[in-house]
C-alpha cells in the first residue's frame, strides 16, 4: 500500500540541477518526493533529462546543485557501494556479465554482501522462480543463450536478489518485441503489487507509463511539467500530456 502522508518519502529531490562542465542544465531545480511503495514513473521524449534523473539517485551522477535524499540522507553522505548495494538497478538488455551463468548474475550483489552458499542458492532459486525461469533449466546458462525476455527476466532477478527497498528501472523492456514486452508489463505490475518495493521507473512509452504508474511525471527539457497519477493523466489538458494521449488513437 501506498503512504504518502505518514512518512517522510523514500526518494527526495530538492530543487536539484545538474548540468556538465558548465553547460546548460540537463535537469533544472528538479523538486520531486517518491512515496514509500509506489511506482514513480519518469515520462518523457529522449534528451529529457529522465535517465539523468534516474542516475542521480544511485549516485552515479552527483548534482550541480541542490540535493537528493535517500532513506533521509542526501546521496552526497552516502558511502556509494553502500548505496548502489541497496537500490536494485535494471536496464535496458539487462546489461548482465556475459561471462556469469544466469545464476552468478543473480548471486552478484549477495555474494558481495557476504551472504553463504546454501543461502545464496536458495535466494536464487527463489528469484528465478519469482520471474518465470525455472531455475534448473537456466540457472547454469550463459546470457547468450537466452532470449532477450529471458535476459530481462534475470536483470529482474538480479535487481531483488539482496531484496532491497529501491529499484531503478531504465526502460527495462524497451529493446523487446511488443509481444515480449507486453507480457513483461504485465507481469512486472503483478510482481510489483506482491513486493510492495518502491520504484522509480524510465520510459518513453505512455502506455507502459498508464499500466505500471502509481503517478507520472512528465518531464521535458530538464523540468517536470506534469505530475499526475494516470487516472488524472488521461483528463489532463496540458499540451504535452495531450501530445502523447494523441498516439493512443482514441483509446482514453
Amino acid at each position: 500500500m501506498i503512504n504518502h502522508n505518514s512518512q517522510p518519502p523514500l526518494v527526495e529531490f530538492r530543487e536539484v540541477s545538474f548540468a556538465v562542465n558548465g553547460g546548460a542544465p540537463i535537469i533544472d531545480r528538479l523538486s520531486l518526493g517518491v512515496a514509500h511503495g509506489e511506482t514513480m514513473v519518469l515520462l518523457g521524449e529522449s534528451g529529457c533529462g529522465k535517465t539523468t534523473t534516474l542516475r542521480l539517485v544511485n549516485r552515479l551522477l552527483i548534482p550541480t546543485t541542490g540535493e537528493v535524499f535517500v532513506a533521509g540522507k542526501a546521496t552526497s553522505d552516502w558511502d556509494a557501494i553502500r548505496l548502489r548495494r541497496r537500490t536494485g538497478y535494471v536496464i535496458q538488455e539487462a546489461g548482465l556479465f556475459p561471462h556469469f551463468t544466469v545464476a552468478e548474475n543473480v548471486a552478484l550483489v549477495p555474494s558481495l554482501e557476504g551472504w553463504d552458499q546454501e543461502r545464496t542458492r536458495r535466494r536464487v532459486a527463489e528469484l528465478l522462480l519469482l520471474v518465470g525461469l525455472d531455475a534448473m533449466k537456466f540457472e547454469n546458462r550463459y546470457p547468450r543463450e537466452l532470449s532477450g525476455g529471458q535476459r530481462q527476466r534475470v536483470g529482474v532477478a538480479r535487481a531483488l536478489a539482496a531484496d532491497p527497498p529501491l529499484l531503478l528501472m531504465d526502460e527495462p523492456f524497451g529493446a523487446l518485441d511488443p509481444l515480449t514486452r507486453a507480457s513483461l508489463q504485465k507481469e512486472f505490475a503483478e510482481l510489483k503489487a506482491r513486493l510492495g518495493k518502491t520504484v522509480i521507473f524510465v520510459t518513453h512509452d505512455v502506455r507502459e507509463a498508464l499500466l505500471l504508474g502509481s503517478r507520472i511525471a512528465l518531464m521535458a527539457a530538464g523540468k517536470i511539467v506534469l505530475l499526475n497519477t494516470p487516472e488524472e493523466f488521461v483528463k489532463s489538458e496540458d499540451k504535452h500530456a495531450r501530445a502523447y494521449l494523441e498516439t493512443l488513437k482514441g483509446e482514453f
